[in-house]
């Protein structure tokens, strides 16, 4: 095992472990710090297999805009962010739809490659990848983009209680009717 091995392999664990947290902590905000640290492990393991351009996207665009609007959308909307006894769930309903999911898609991905070798393409570069980009993805990005406005503009009029009703049932300045 070469010193790469072992770096994969503890980024690896290091971004599982971070996914659990964040499937498994009961308060919100601490579930978007712990995704941080996972997408942080993955743009890691990207710059170990010498994909610098993906690992800066993925700190960018994930780690930076995502995270942060996630974070900004929760305190926006004033959503509960402890423990909350009403809306607590038992779990193992949803590992064991995880787990039966996860090993039929293990089944699915053996079945498939038979543990063949798969030939590689040849790397892409920067110049290539800002071709397909903005050349065939462009659309998907601006519907993208339009959908994280309209998620923002959604907290937003979720968090003002006093957006949509009519005038006469909106409290006076002074709090009084």
């Amino acid at each position: 095992m070469t010193g790469v091995d072992a770096l994969l392999l503890a980024l690896g664990a290091v971004a599982v472990g971070a996914g659990v947290l964040v499937v498994t902590t009961r308060h919100l905000v601490r579930a978007g710090l712990y995704l941080v640290v996972c997408l942080g492990a993955l743009a890691g393991l990207y710059l170990v297999l010498t994909a610098e351009l993906v690992a800066w996207v993925q700190v960018l665009i994930y780690v930076g805009a995502v995270v942060v609007l996630l974070l900004f959308a929760v305190m926006l909307t004033r959503a509960p962010i402890g423990v909350s006894d009403d809306l607590d769930r038992p779990g193992w309903p949803a590992a064991l739809i995880g787990g039966g999911a996860g090993l039929g898609l293990a089944a699915l991905l053996v079945d498939a490659f038979r543990w063949t070798r798969v030939d590689l393409p040849e790397p892409g570069t920067a110049e290539r990848l800002g071709e397909q980009v903005f050349g065939g993805w462009v659309l998907p990005f601006e519907v993208l983009s339009v959908l994280l406005l309209a998620a923002l503009v959604g907290a937003i009029v979720l968090s003002r209680p006093d957006i949509g009703r009519p005038a006469a049932d909106r409290p006076a300045p002074g709090g009084r009717r």
